[in-house]
């Protein structure tokens, strides 16, 4: 037994022993871990009292680049703690990690964590105990509202996926394997907190209830981290990450650890590293889109939510459209340029016919009101419209895995009285609902934070229907005539005077005309009266229109 310190430089009680595999130390750093992965021979060690037991074997990891590494110290919420191990969870769409982190825990003994990838940022979550019955994994429909842990939750994504790989020391002894799948369900909540439950395979078997954590997002900066990956080290493995695009053989070189898509810039073949260097790279070929207004690399000054203007840079840009539910539905297309800033993680700069808006995921969902509306922050937001999206085209690189012509169902909500200028957004895949807020900005504004020639500030105010192949305008203007036609028939039909035959044959004051006006004008020979008390249809061959009905635009 040995005594070491913490970053607070209380002592902490650590303990090792050989690997039964290789015969290696293996270092435990808190007496309440459970299992460590041998650093030498990647053995899964179970401890049992004063030994240690081999239960498995860990692949190896898939080199991410990520900041983070064991050994490096922070402090959350006045707490200090150090990163001890990681899993790296893997599923269809890729992989990510989570880090085991030690707090000093002072009498109470050392607490663990877990700091996990979140769509581009990081949650630090905690295991607890839930005083109710957690619902079964078959009741977990993707967003359903439920009652959990004494608040309100909706369901964001269910995930089937598995321990691909583990390293350092961890609370729970890991199930490894492609063949050990399981469950996660996350939860988001009015809070911004996320909620997981999950249904490892190690529970399966003693019909436990799934393990419940709940998190909050945090920026690494925000914590005080210590023995990073050093930024020079990181460059570096980054330039040492450059791949061969599989399509033209052209060089790839991400810029971000946290690149899962990349697009070649030779060929704009899509291609997908998220499963590392040593991987087939899957790919697919796209046709080209427009040129991106704003350049990949560009940086600019644009405000964060408390108004604080820093610098964000365009590392992703793709292109949308809605998919109109009839023919007789105008197509709209948008961009969205994908921005990084070292502290604040990822953000969207996104361009529409109705202007411009800087837009960042939530770590929590808003909670449904009155009918169409939502609350969120404190502030109202009102559904405009729900309708189906696709990508289109891309350029540069992404965290999420880009397939082909990916799609979402999107739903816009837009702010009440003092929140007109705020924006939500509800995005659903397959397996996934991600909630972002926005703020509306002014094309000037984007023009001057990315210091644009004035021959190209011009062009950011212009209509983004300009994406199509204009067929939006011809068809308005088409429209528009179509309706002045009408009306001007409208106008002649009902000026005409059907006895102008009496009138001229026999005078105004002619017996053969009065009787012809008492009369009444004929509309058609067979179709009823138009607005008479009989019930007739408004039909016939009158103004050209069918008796059939529709195509009254």
């Amino acid at each position: 037994m040995t005594s070491d310190t913490t970053p607070s430089g209380a002592p902490q009680r650590r303990w090792q022993a050989a690997c039964p595999n290789c015969g290696a130390t293996v270092e435990f750093a808190s007496a309440a871990s459970a299992s460590a992965v041998c650093s030498y021979c990647r053995s899964s060690l179970l401890r049992e009292g004063d030994a240690l037991r081999k239960i498995g074997l860990s692949a190896e990891l898939i080199e991410d680049y990520s900041p983070l590494q064991i050994g490096a110290s922070g402090r959350y919420a006045g707490a200090p703690f150090t990163v001890v191990g990681r899993q790296q969870i893997a599923y269809a769409e890729g992989s990510w990690n989570e880090w085991h982190v030690l707090f000093d825990g002072g009498a109470a003994g050392p607490r663990s964590g877990w700091l996990a990838e979140d769509n581009g940022s990081y949650v630090m979550a905690f295991e607890a105990p839930l005083s109710e019955t957690a619902p079964k994994a078959q009741e977990l429909i993707l967003d359903r509202t439920l009652q959990l842990a004494g608040q309100r939750w909706t369901v964001a994504a269910v995930t089937l996926c598995h321990v691909r790989a583990a390293q350092g020391e961890l609370p729970h002894p890991p199930v490894l394997g492609a063949e050990r799948q399981y469950l996660v369900a996350e939860l988001r909540g009015p809070g911004n907190e996320v909620g997981s439950l999950d249904f490892s395979p190690s529970l399966q078997a003693s019909s436990a209830a799934p393990i419940w954590s709940l998190g909050r997002a945090i920026r690494l900066d925000a914590m005080a981290m210590q023995g990073l990956r050093e930024e020079a080290s990181s460059n570096k493995d980054l330039k040492s990450r450059s791949l061969e695009c599989p399509s033209c053989g052209a060089a790839l070189t991400p810029s971000l650890s946290s690149t899962r898509s990349i697009v070649c810039g030779q060929c704009h073949a899509v291609v997908d590293i998220s499963q590392g260097a040593g991987a087939d790279l899957e790919h697919y070929a796209q046709n080209n889109g427009m040129e991106p207004q704003l350049r990949l690399g560009s940086t600019g000054m644009l405000p964060t939510e408390s108004g604080q203007a820093i610098t964000w840079q365009v590392v992703g840009y793709q292109e949308r459209c809605d998919l109109p539910e009839s023919s007789e539905d105008e197509q709209t297309f948008w961009r969205e340029y994908l921005l990084y800033n070292k502290v604040e993680g990822f953000a969207f700069l996104v361009d529409t016919e109705e202007g411009w808006s800087l837009v960042r995921p939530l770590t929590g969902a808003p909670v449904s009101s009155r009918g169409e509306r939502i609350d969120w922050g404190g502030k109202s937001y009102k559904k405009r419209w729900t309708y189906q999206a696709k990508v289109t085209y891309v350029l540069g690189e992404f965290y999420w895995q880009v397939s082909r012509e990916q799609r979402a169902l999107v739903s816009d909500y837009e702010g009440q009285g003092e929140a007109r200028q705020m924006l939500l957004s509800r995005e659903q895949t397959d397996n996934e609902v991600v909630w972002s807020l926005g703020r509306k900005l002014d094309a000037a504004v984007v023009a001057r934070a990315f210091k644009l020639a004035p021959e190209r500030a011009a062009a950011l105010g212009r209509d983004a229907s300009s994406l199509s192949d204009g067929g939006g305008l011809l068809r308005k203007i088409l429209i528009a005539v179509f309706i002045l036609l009408v009306l001007v028939l409208l106008l002649r039909a009902c000026s005409r005077d059907d006895c102008q035959a009496y009138k001229d044959s026999y005078g105004e004051a002619s017996a053969e005309y009065q009787q012809c006006r008492r009369g009444g004008a004929r509309f058609s020979s067979g179709g009823g009266s138009y607005g008479g008390s009989s019930g007739g249809s408004y039909g016939g061959s009158y103004g050209g229109y069918s008796s059939g009905g529709g195509g009254h635009k």
